[in-house]
């Protein structure tokens, strides 16, 4: 199973922009899906999440302005980033939840990262 993040850049503030990830491999099923971000010197947190029957949830910094959806015949989740402020730029990372054989174990997965940097 691989998660393939893309759609990051460079942007002027107030700016946007749309990552996607798709997961590919040999799956079962493919549940709870969302983004993540790390700027330098800290944590990597929580953006937004999706669930398989489309219900959201969002951190405090990214309501109103981040949109996530995903489209389940694609394998792939969306992040649609609106009035991007300087302090988004970070490495954001997707997640996946991931059933997968033989067992049919639930497991998660991250995709490589991609850069947003958004100047002000």
């Amino acid at each position: 199973v691989q998660l393939q993040a893309s759609g990051g850049g460079l942007v002027q503030a107030g700016g946007s922009l749309r990552l996607s990830c798709l997961a590919s491999g040999n799956m079962i099923s493919l549940n709870l899906m969302g983004w993540y971000r790390q700027a330098p010197e800290k944590q990597r947190e929580l953006v937004a999440t999706i669930t398989s029957s489309g219900s959201t949830n969002y951190t405090d910094s990214a309501k109103g302005r981040f949109t996530i959806s995903r489209d389940n015949a694609k394998n792939t989740v969306y992040l649609q980033m609106n009035s991007l402020k300087p302090e988004d730029t970070a490495v954001y990372y997707c997640m996946a939840r991931i059933q997968t054989p033989p067992r049919s174990n639930y497991n998660y997965y991250w995709g490589q990262g991609t850069l947003v940097t958004v100047s002000s």
